[in-house]
């Protein structure tokens, strides 16, 4: 070893890191014996799994060529890729799913850049998902597909963009009724979140399906999905409406008081004043639910809606491809945890963006 490694060894090893690793992973006897344990379990666990999903895989071909190996079929996700995607959709109508996930991809990548918080993004949100919903139902550019034959990946991204954009205003107005010095708001609002909260996610989608149609005059006429999305924002609204209520209360009383003394009446003090500093509080509390939420969409199968995880559940029922579920829930599972992953680290990400001073003087308000 060169005297150069030498001494970049010895610098690596006075590092921090290094020490918080050290201290971690071996600081206490009990800690080094965790460490040594979760290595013999992972040394245990992983060749194997390494050996079935990558070295013995099957990467291309039918399903006699998986049959004849012992590792996974990776072959039966390259079959059943676009169904996973796009479910009963019409083949040759596919574009237009795909169009609606770019769409939506771009509108939530655009969200995100605190650069684009203008009113105009509004205007996108609401124009993205008016088109996304004009193209899937062939509704201005026929034929026309019902919604019984949506499904896969970009059902899952519609109806969380859709739920998640309309249970945001809606949790802010109840988060300010919930603080309202008006009794008779306030008390209504308590009761809409409590009862939301206090009510499983499953019997919401089935009031949706079932109750719905008999309480609402000629309920039938109402499309299913159009039910399960508005009861399913409801429901995510009384979520978000605790998460911003929490961020309202940790804004010091001094904030109004300097805003009423500009001259500033409630909803320009809350706009201008007490929501920005408040949701700048609550971005991993949004966050968190906002992933929740995406992964509760799974729940939409009890209803026969096929979302991406219920697609690729019935992609591994095919006579051709029986039986390769491993592979199905494999390969869901790690689309779930790109799209969570990527949301978790997003969050990190503008925490740190929106803590430092320029950014909070010079935010967008227009």
């Amino acid at each position: 070893m060169s005297i150069s490694e030498a001494l970049a060894a010895r610098q690596w090893r006075s590092s921090p890191t290094f020490q918080t690793f050290r201290v971690g992973l071996f600081g206490t006897p009990f800690n080094s014996a965790i460490t040594i344990a979760t290595l013999a379990l992972l040394g245990w666990a992983v060749p194997p799994l390494l050996r079935w999903g990558i070295l013995d895989a099957t990467w291309t071909g039918t399903s006699r060529d998986c049959a004849a190996a012992s590792g996974a079929c990776w072959a039966f996700v390259g079959a059943k890729f676009r169904f996973i995607l796009f479910a009963f959709y019409p083949p040759v109508l596919q574009w237009r799913p795909l169009l609606v996930m770019l769409l939506l991809l771009a509108l939530l990548f655009f969200s995100a850049q605190p650069r684009f918080w203008r009113k105009r993004l509004l205007v996108a949100w609401f124009a993205v998902i008016g088109l996304s919903w004009t193209l899937m139902s062939g509704t201005l550019l026929p034929p026309t597909v019902p919604s019984s034959q949506w499904g896969g990946l970009v059902v899952t991204l519609l109806v969380w963009s859709i739920c998640f954009g309309l249970a945001t205003p809606l949790a802010i107005l109840l988060a300010l009724a919930r603080r309202s010095g008006m009794g008779g708001l306030r008390t209504l609002a308590v009761v809409f979140i409590e009862l939301m909260r206090g009510t499983p996610m499953v019997a919401i989608l089935y009031v949706a399906v079932l109750i719905l149609p008999m309480a609402v005059p000629n309920g039938q006429l109402i499309d299913k999905s159009v039910r399960a999305i508005i009861m399913i924002a409801l429901f995510w609204s009384a979520y978000l409406a605790e998460v911003v209520r929490g961020g309202l209360q940790v804004i010091p009383t001094g904030q109004y008081e300097a805003a009423t003394a500009l001259g500033l009446g409630y909803w320009r003090t809350m706009r201008l004043v007490v929501l920005p500093q408040a949701f700048r509080l609550v971005i991993p509390g949004v966050v968190n639910l906002a992933i929740g939420f995406l992964l509760a969409t799974s729940l939409l199968a009890v209803i026969g809606i096929f979302d991406l995880l219920n697609a690729a559940r019935s992609s591994a029922t095919d006579p051709q491809w029986l039986g390769y579920y491993d592979e199905a829930y494999l390969f869901v599972g790690f689309v779930y945890f790109a799209l969570c992953f990527g949301g978790s680290r997003y969050s990190l990400w503008l925490e740190t963006y929106l803590r430092r001073p320029d950014r909070g003087r010079s935010a967008p308000h227009g």
